[in-house]
């Protein structure tokens, strides 16, 4: 099975997905973005992907859901993956932090060590990379007082030191990560045993329509969920990209799409809403 990452190696979903398939045999491909990775599964360019969803720190992945959203309608989120991030301040030789000049790093490493960024690298001018182990990678090539966030692993990888290990805001700092596959395939990462997956399920969604401006849309909407008692574990809008005023609508759902109360609420729901997507229901991490 070719399975497709938000790359190059090193990156936190490099390393989320080593550890989530370590007992799975397949071939990875590094995507340069997380874009690139949702379409490799679109065009069937690989058979599954992993790309991040939601940080415990920075919230969620933009990127992840405007693809899934607005990029393709094939492409299903069929298991999630918890992996822990614990950032690394890394630069090519053994450096003082008084003396760095420059910090690289994908902005959401960045934002995710913002007070260490503060607080210890006052003077250094943080910029933003593609990825942190490209960050890492331009670090390797340059000379200079320069410094990137990412992983160990990355470091390794590019003959560079760890200076500081753990340099994250919070200790126990998350991501979650999402299996991507073509829509219809089984639930489940890669290397799931035959037959459903065991545990509790989720359900995820995003919906937008006519009516949305009006007092009470979005009351309405959700309300079909709470009358039935099905519980949200998020909910946020982004920009549909059409103006201003105008947004979608992404909720993850306790329980299958198969239950008959959440079944009973998705369908009530299309009566207040333009489009609704099911962007998968999967065993919950």
């Amino acid at each position: 099975m070719r399975a497709g990452y938000f790359g190059p190696e090193g990156t936190w979903t490099h390393e989320a997905l080593l550890a989530a398939g370590r007992d799975t045999a397949f071939e990875l491909v590094a995507l340069p973005t997380v874009y690139d990775t949702v379409m490799a599964v679109h065009n069937r360019e690989v058979e599954r992907a992993l790309v991040p969803i939601e940080n415990s720190l920075e919230g969620s992945v933009n990127a992840t859901l405007d693809a899934l959203a607005m990029e393709t309608e094939d492409v299903a989120i069929l298991g999630e993956v918890v992996h822990p991030i614990r950032h690394c301040l890394i630069a090519r030789t053994a450096l003082e932090l008084s003396d760095i000049e420059l910090v690289i790093s994908h902005p959401q490493a960045s934002g995710q060590c913002a007070r260490f960024i503060r607080t210890r690298l006052p003077g250094a001018q943080v910029r933003a990379g593609s990825s942190t182990a490209e960050a890492v990678r331009e670090v390797a090539e340059h000379g200079g007082s320069w410094a990137a966030l990412g992983t160990r692993v990355a470091a390794e990888r590019y003959g560079c030191q760890v200076l500081r290990d753990g340099v994250e805001d919070v200790a126990d700092n998350e991501t979650r990560f999402v299996w991507l596959g073509p829509k219809g395939a089984p639930p489940g990462g890669p290397g799931a045993g035959p037959g459903p997956p065991l545990g509790p399920w989720k359900t995820a969604i995003v919906f937008w329509g006519i009516g949305s401006e009006a007092p009470g849309w979005l009351v309405a909407c959700l309300s079909e969920f709470s009358t039935r008692g099905v519980n949200l574990t998020r909910i946020e809008s982004r920009p549909r990209k059409q103006g201003l005023g105008r947004y979608m609508f992404f909720a993850d759902l306790e329980g299958a799409r198969s239950e008959p109360h959440v079944a009973a609420s998705l369908d009530a729901m299309q009566e207040h809403v333009e489009v609704l997507r099911v962007l998968g229901s999967f065993p919950a991490a």
